[in-house]
């Protein structure tokens, strides 16, 4: 069974979705589910802070927990949060830890703040630098959505330019190889051939440094996004011979079809 390892209920800030109608969408797909509320320590939306009590959310949700259904979490990785993500991480059994840049020089970088005097270059590099240093020490099992900056910078094109920025996206994905932990393919912009297109080269140089495992995550906040591209996201997979994989107690388990 195919897991999308990617979503969010009602536990992260930013989504109402109900875990039940999320389980039942999956289930109509005959697809997993693996829920990954946000952890990002420090950062409100509207008042509402990106976290949650994990002991209710385990609580809340352990009767859903089993084969086809795994609680995660989505951790925001910077700095200034490093001590706060160990401590969160270890204060629960979670089945599967993504790690993620959200914020850059601690600005948020869907908000047009963090774009203010820089150019596309400038940018880019500080979001992959981080990314690599945080991915060198932070407690994760997949790196999540490579081209996030990609959904809001304000450039002409805001595709991820693997050309352009080869050394640094190099640099990150050495780090996850190296490190044994995954590269997540995000299903949030294959409604885009364009996006796809530059995404090629990314995973095809993490195939060639070693990695062979992905997990895919539609980073749904709705029902209606659950699985959103998943025969795109899989033919993209097979291309590139990568192997999808789930994650159960923190350990990798290979997707037999």
């Amino acid at each position: 069974m195919i897991f999308d390892s990617h979503m969010h209920t009602k536990f992260s800030a930013d989504s109402q979705m109900a875990a039940v109608e999320a389980i039942a969408k999956a289930n109509d797909l005959n697809l997993g589910v693996v829920f990954t509320e946000h952890f990002d320590y420090g950062l409100e939306l509207d008042g509402k802070k990106f976290s949650f009590d994990a002991t209710e959310y385990m609580n809340e949700y352990k009767n859903f927990r089993g084969s086809s259904v795994r609680l995660g979490v989505e951790v925001g990785l910077r700095k200034f949060a490093r001590s706060a993500n160990e401590k969160f991480i270890a204060a629960a059994d979670f089945d599967f830890v993504i790690g993620s840049i959200h914020l850059v020089d601690d600005f948020d970088i869907y908000y047009p703040d963090f774009y203010a005097g820089k150019d596309k270059a400038t940018a880019y590099k500080k979001y992959f630098q981080q990314m690599a240093e945080e991915f060198s020490l932070a407690d994760f099992d997949a790196a999540g959505h490579i081209d996030y900056i990609c959904r809001a910078a304000p450039y002409d094109n805001p595709e991820i330019d693997y050309p352009t920025f080869k050394k640094e996206i190099d640099e990150v994905l050495r780090i996850i190889v190296e490190r044994e932990k995954v590269l997540e393919l995000n299903t949030r912009r294959f409604f885009n051939a364009g996006a796809i297109e530059e995404l090629v080269p990314v995973y095809k140089k993490y195939r060639e440094l070693g990695g062979r495992f992905v997990t895919i995550g539609s980073d749904a906040h709705k029902v209606a996004a659950i699985g959103n591209y998943f025969k795109r996201a899989l033919d993209f997979i097979q291309e590139l011979d990568l192997t999808p994989v789930t994650f159960r107690e923190r350990k990798l388990e290979i997707i037999r079809n």
